[in-house]
């Protein structure tokens, strides 16, 4: 008698800190941090919570490590490969990956700003100081003023990008720029209509907040503050 042929049974991959944690990101991501549950995480992973506490230990360990993901990819920079990368152009890339970072998830900036005042010796604060530290000894600061330099650049950054992130929140969803569109008019128009006797400078610049790339203008602050970098602590001074 022929003997039927068993089938090789599908495995599973096994799970790792590392899955809980890009799961976690993808939760965060579509429902946020009051949808994020170690129930919800077990279904997303189609296991049981109790796995999951055998490599984390609760909420806020598992805040921690999905922030620390999306912020270890986010100051990653990868050589151009065209010509020698400046210490000045690093630091552009790795704002932009922080910029961008909190535009893609939603949950980044406040994740970012609870964890820097409540917790800033755990990995997040050093792993960004760091990236940009590195480049400001790099532009030749002298070593007394390696902290405030690097602070000045991590504040702007930080600050700049959840701003941005408010405000994308605050246009609503985007459907093209039609929503974001319209919230900068509303803004520009409310502006101009302010007392010319009180606000003359913000009448002034009202009809500049139509239609300015979010981007460039972050970007166009990152060159000033190092700009100021230079000229303060050019080696040498």
């Amino acid at each position: 008698m022929a003997t039927r042929s068993r089938r090789p049974e599908r495995r599973q991959e096994p799970l790792s800190r590392e899955r809980i944690v890009e799961a976690a990101v993808e939760l965060l991501d579509t429902v946020g941090e009051r949808g994020l549950t170690f129930r919800a995480l077990a279904q997303h992973l189609s296991t049981g919570p109790g796995a999951i506490y055998w490599h984390i230990t609760g909420k806020d360990e598992l805040l921690g490590a999905a922030t620390e993901a999306v912020v270890a990819a986010a100051v990653t920079v990868e050589p151009s490969g065209r010509t020698a990368d400046s210490p000045e152009d690093t630091v552009r890339a790795v704002a932009l990956g922080l910029f961008d970072a909190t535009e893609a998830h939603p949950w980044l900036a406040t994740q970012l700003a609870t964890q820097l005042s409540r917790t800033p010796w755990t990995t997040v604060a050093p792993r960004i100081f760091e990236s940009l530290g590195r480049q400001v000894r790099a532009m030749g600061v002298p070593e007394a003023h390696w902290f405030t330099a690097t602070s000045a650049l991590m504040h702007y950054i930080l600050g700049a990008a959840g701003q941005n992130a408010a405000n994308s929140a605050s246009a609503g969803p985007p459907e093209g720029d039609v929503d974001r569109d319209a919230f900068l008019d509303t803004v520009s128009t409310t502006w101009e209509a302010l007392d010319p006797e009180e606000y003359p400078f913000t009448r002034a610049v009202a009809n500049q907040v139509r239609g300015h790339d979010d981007r460039e203008q972050f970007l166009a602050g990152i060159t000033l503050v190092l700009a100021g970098i230079t000229a303060l602590h050019r080696p040498g001074h």
